[in-house]
């Protein structure tokens, strides 16, 4: 074997041990598992411990996932792109093309517990407003809902 081969292949080989090699583009399976995880964890241990779990770069906030925590009147409790926002109503956010998202999300969580809320949104990473779909699951113990986005 010559020594570009074994180069290559040791490469390949360190490369593949990155964290940034295992890591996966987001999926819809991942950021319902993702929000499911995030509930318990907030259900378990409350809004002050998942706050700071929440706000620091990790499992729960990456690239463009991140999860944010509403009170079931639609105010923010934690929302780690602007966590300044905290404390602001957003019952009456309006996405791209005018649909009541917060509410939306208010209403899939009191009605089904979980669910699937499906609107456009800015996306800062391309700055385009794209199609997003975010995961909503309420944590009835807490007066919470928790739930993480993915652009399509």
């Amino acid at each position: 074997m010559n020594a570009v081969l074994r180069i290559l292949i040791l490469a390949v080989a360190l490369w593949a041990g990155h964290p940034a090699a295992a890591a996966e583009p987001p999926n819809p399976g991942g950021v319902r598992a993702l929000t499911l995880k995030a509930a318990a964890l907030v259900e378990a241990q409350g809004l002050d411990a998942a706050r700071e779990a929440f706000l620091a770069d990790g499992e729960f906030k990456h690239g463009e996932i991140y999860v944010n925590v509403i009170d079931t009147n639609g105010t923010w409790l934690i929302y780690p792109p602007h966590p300044r926002n905290a404390g602001k109503s957003v019952l009456n956010v309006k996405d791209a093309n005018g649909k009541l998202l917060v509410r939306e999300i208010v209403a899939t969580a009191l009605d089904k517990g979980e669910g699937w809320v499906e609107y456009h949104w800015l996306n800062p990473a391309t700055n385009r407003i794209q199609p997003k779909q975010t995961f909503v699951k309420h944590v009835p113990a807490r007066g919470v809902i928790v739930y993480i986005g993915l652009y399509r």
